[in-house]
């Protein structure tokens, strides 16, 4: 295959727009205008109310078939992040004024607008309409750019296993389908998990923050952070405290990162491409001066032939 330079342009210039239509579109915001999201499932925790006893985590645990939480107080002694056999985890944090020791569970925060959901380049990772995002691991090519695009550090992926893949809650959203409650909220003991629609809990911890002054910090963690969140927290003690994640961007993550991570698939969809056109271009350029070569030693050889002659 001869190949001038007229033609590698055109495969390069080919490969480019081809790498510019792979570029993932950033995921909006369920509403246009109003509350973010005002209709999506979500999910109030007041940490007023958490007695630490962790059954959320063991009916997490049971719900997804994953390894039972260890047992005992001790797990307490260290902040814990989830991890692929434990989609959410409890940590305690503080005291509050009345001695009172504060604790919070920690899962992935189903943001109204996800950033891994709009790094991901082939929708493993998807917006639900209904809220929860949700993974698709027969899709997962491992690139992983979830991980780096989630503000609040929250895919992991299962290193140990011979078929690895991201792990993450997915707000139960099997059971949602059938008319459950994720797990849970389900089995919470004491009210600290209230599930409904993000609009109308936003307005219940409103109602109980100015109901009850004094109590709680005047913020409502995951109305704005990232965009808005579908997981809610209002709470007395410093939300850092509680292990989870300050200093937050207030807008929408796909906003800030949509250009940056762009590049990775744009690259990988160009690469392979341009070095099979460099390496077709020199293999042509190398075959087509090794037959002028021969032409000019076979010339040579007559040319010595006609003079014996």
């Amino acid at each position: 295959m001869k190949l001038n330079r007229r033609s590698f342009l055109k495969i390069a210039g080919a490969t480019g727009a081809a790498g510019m239509l792979a570029r993932p579109a950033a995921a909006s915001a369920s509403e246009a205008g109003g509350v973010p999201g005002e209709n999506e499932r979500s999910m109030l925790v007041d940490t007023t109310l958490c007695a630490g006893c962790r059954a959320c985590e063991a009916a997490c645990s049971e719900a997804n078939h994953n390894p039972a939480p260890p047992e005992g107080d001790a797990v307490f002694d260290a902040p814990r992040e989830p991890s692929p056999d434990a989609f959410t985890v409890v940590n305690r944090g503080p005291n509050a004024h009345d001695g009172t020791p504060r604790f919070a569970k920690k899962q992935c925060m189903h943001c109204v607008s996800p950033a891994c959901a709009s790094a991901c380049p082939i929708k493993g990772i998807e917006k639900q309409p209904e809220g929860p995002v949700t993974y698709r691991p027969e899709r997962c090519m491992g690139c992983r750019y979830c991980m780096i695009a989630c503000p609040f550090g929250v895919p992991k992926y299962s290193y140990n296993e011979l078929a690895p893949r991201v792990r993450k809650c997915t707000f139960c959203f099997e059971r949602q389908k059938e008319g459950k409650l994720p797990a849970c909220g389900e089995v919470c003991p004491t009210g600290a998990l209230t599930f409904g629609y993000r609009g109308e809990l936003l307005e219940l911890a409103k109602t109980r923050i100015y109901s009850n002054p004094g109590k709680y910090h005047p913020h409502i963690y995951g109305e704005n952070e990232a965009g808005g969140t579908n997981w809610l927290y209002i709470t007395d003690v410093p939300v850092e405290k509680l292990g989870l994640p300050g200093g937050i961007e207030k807008s929408s993550y796909p906003d800030l990162i949509s250009g940056a991570l762009s590049v990775p698939p744009f690259v990988m969809t160009l690469w392979p491409p341009l070095l099979m056109g460099l390496y077709v271009f020199a293999n042509g350029r190398h075959k087509e001066h090794g037959e002028h070569g021969d032409d000019h030693g076979n010339g040579n050889a007559h040319g010595k032939e006609d003079r014996h002659g």
